[in-house]
């Protein structure tokens, strides 16, 4: 095969001849190219699906913040615990003080990519704040503002507040599944530090929420009223308040789902001429 011709630097009448490039060199030259390529591409994506979603989400999730406080302030309109509401808007706010003390997310209403570009979405058809129930949010993990990016680091007993224009719900993570399994043998319970409150695994038909779990996609129980159990389409009478937090697992994939449950444990209803807010709070 024949090489290519170049002029020698040494003497401009003559000629050198390269050595021949052989197939399988320019095959792996242009892997190589394809390759790097591919990973600036991927470096993109990264950058866009971290960095620049969780910025467009941030802005988002502020304004809905700001839409939410201007909605609550109007002294005029009537005071309700659950507002009915619809579409990509806040209705209540999630404080988590494990997470710092001014950790705080605007909930809106719906799982769609709109809404949950926001932040936290409710699961449509799942219990309001402090009902009886499974009042179930789902968020993501990894970009559009990542909110649910740590709550693998929730801990037994941990407080997740729920805020709305009329009262402050405070649910505590339950006992995963190893220490309920713990408790059957040692009757140890867990204890809240601030509150002096109990968290025990809960008694049927209760028995399968749990603190933490990670579940197939397509286990949609965790948001029954009763977790994982088809016979209740409604809450018993005799039933408790869930709270539920669903996002991807592990991060950069959405294989799995995390889930955490809390149940209710205190209910504060706010007084206008009194703002006095939970004492969990400050746990952070």
């Amino acid at each position: 095969m024949p090489g290519r011709h170049r002029y020698s630097p040494y003497s401009p009448t003559r000629v050198v001849l390269d050595a021949p490039v052989t197939r399988a060199q320019r095959i792996y030259r242009g892997a190589g190219e394809a390759l790097l390529t591919l990973a600036l591409i991927g470096v993109l994506f990264i950058v866009y699906e971290v960095y620049w979603t969780d910025l467009t989400s941030d802005r988002k999730q502020r304004t809905a913040t700001e839409q939410l406080d201007q909605l609550w302030s109007e002294p005029d309109r009537e005071r309700t615990a659950t507002e009915s509401v619809s579409g990509p808007v806040g209705f209540a706010k999630l404080h988590i003080p494990a997470f710092g003390n001014d950790f705080q997310l605007t909930v809106v209403q719906g799982t769609s990519d709109a809404e949950l570009e926001i932040g936290p979405g409710h699961y449509e058809g799942t219990a309001q704040p402090g009902e009886r129930g499974n009042f179930a949010l789902a968020g993501h993990r990894v970009g559009k503002g990542s909110p649910f990016n740590d709550i693998d680091l929730l801990n037994t007993c941990d407080a997740v507040v729920v805020e709305t224009r009329t009262h402050w719900f405070t649910y505590r993570v339950l006992p995963s599944a190893s220490e309920a399994l713990d408790w059957a043998t040692n009757r140890k319970p867990a204890t809240c530090s601030a509150d002096s409150v109990t968290v025990t695994p809960l008694p049927a038909p209760y028995q399968r929420a749990v603190g933490q779990q990670v579940v197939d996609p397509t286990a949609i129980g965790v948001i029954a009223p009763v977790p994982m159990d088809a016979d209740y389409a409604e809450p018993p009478q005799d039933g408790v308040a869930l709270l539920t937090l669903t996002t991807c697992t592990p991060r950069f994939s959405a294989t799995d789902r995390l889930v955490v449950q809390a149940v209710l444990v205190d209910t504060a209803e706010k007084d206008p001429l009194n703002p006095v807010v939970p004492k969990s709070l400050s746990e952070g």
